[in-house]
Parts: structure tokens; sequence; C-alpha cells
């Protein structure tokens, strides 16, 4: 797929996850998510300076960790919407289609293509909607082009020990499924169990 046709799935990516992140106020904040060892207020300080590392990617910045780490915010919701905004002008800008990209927590040595780059921020912002979404308790099933297009992308995703480590972006994957062609083999191959719910977390608590 060419640097162009990922970059308008990606904003419709974008586009969705802004829609369901307006519905967390801050009392859901602490709510577990599917992401081990996150809140919903991590995963929100997460998405939101990846949108802008990306965004700062895309404009030619190096490898410059600093632009990666998260930081509280006062009203976590608005943040996300405004790094939403960067992250899709950027990536729209004439140009960008052509650029490596610098992605340190990659790697420090080597950039990568731009529809490379773009097709891992695309694959993220899908998986992070349902992850926000079941957070909440509600349920996110992206159309079935849009599955068809990060499926294959789900299943370049290295798999095995570097999972393990700490900060690994995705766990080991899950069995099951791996032949079919939807959304929970998506979520299966990136380590998430298609049938997790906040309320099973809290008794299993």
């Amino acid at each position: 797929m060419d640097a162009d046709e990922i970059r308008r799935w990606d904003a419709r990516a974008v586009q969705t996850s802004v829609a369901i992140v307006s519905h967390v106020t801050s009392r859901d904040l602490q709510r577990a998510t599917p992401c081990a060892q996150w809140t919903l207020g991590d995963l929100l300080a997460h998405m939101t300076v990846q949108h802008l590392g990306f965004a700062a990617a895309a404009a030619g910045s190096g490898p410059d960790l600093s632009r990666w780490r998260p930081h509280a915010a006062a009203d976590p919701v608005s943040d996300y919407r405004a790094a939403a905004d960067t992250v899709v002008e950027a990536f729209a800008r004439d140009g960008v289609g052509k650029r490596q990209f610098w992605l340190p927590e990659i790697s420090t040595e080597f950039p990568v293509p731009a529809a490379t780059a773009v097709g891992f921020h695309f694959l993220d912002y899908v998986v992070h909607s349902w992850d926000v979404a079941r957070s909440l308790g509600l349920d996110f099933a992206p159309e079935s082009a849009m599955v068809g297009v990060v499926l294959p992308i789900a299943r370049r995703v290295p798999d095995g020990a570097d999972r393990l480590r700490a900060g690994a972006a995705f766990a080991p994957g899950l069995t099951g499924g791996a032949g079919t062609a939807d959304f929970d083999t998506v979520l299966s191959l990136l380590g998430r169990s298609p049938q997790w719910h906040p309320e099973y977390e809290t008794r299993r608590a």
C-alpha cells in the first residue's frame, strides 16, 4: 500500500479514536484497560504523546526520545483532540509520503519509510480505539474494509521474546483464530483477548 492510501486510512482511524475518547470523563481515568498495568489515564497520555511524536517525525525530527515521553495533562481529552489534529495535519502535508521517519522507540540507528511509519501509527490507533472503548464498557468494531487494511500490518509485527521486555509495544500474540480475517484476529495477534472486559478485570483483581 502506498503512503497516500495509508495516510487516508490513518486519518479515519484517528478520527474514530477522537469520537471514542470524547466519551471519557475525569471519573473514568482510573479505569483498567486491556493494556496491562495502564489505567485509562495512562493510555490517553500514551496515545497523545505518540501523536505528537509521529507528527514531529513527519516534520523531519531526528531520533529524539524526549518528544515521545508522556506527561500529565489537566484535560486529557482536550489534549488528545489537539494532538490528533496535529498528527493528521502533519501527515497530510505535501511531500510527507516521500520522507523517512525517525521512530526512536523502534530504532535510533535508522529511519523507516513514510508508508511503514504511518502504517505503524494506523495499526496503533485502530487497536487503541478498541482499548479505550472496551475500558469504557463500549463495543467497537472497525468497518470490514479497515480490518482488511490493518490485518496484514498486524500479521507483520514480529512476535517472540521482544514482546516480553519492559515497555514492549505489544504483549505476546494469543493463539486461536490466527487463520481468520476479522478484527478479533488483529487483537489476538497483538496480545489482546477479544473477550477482555473491565468487569472481568475488576473481579479478577
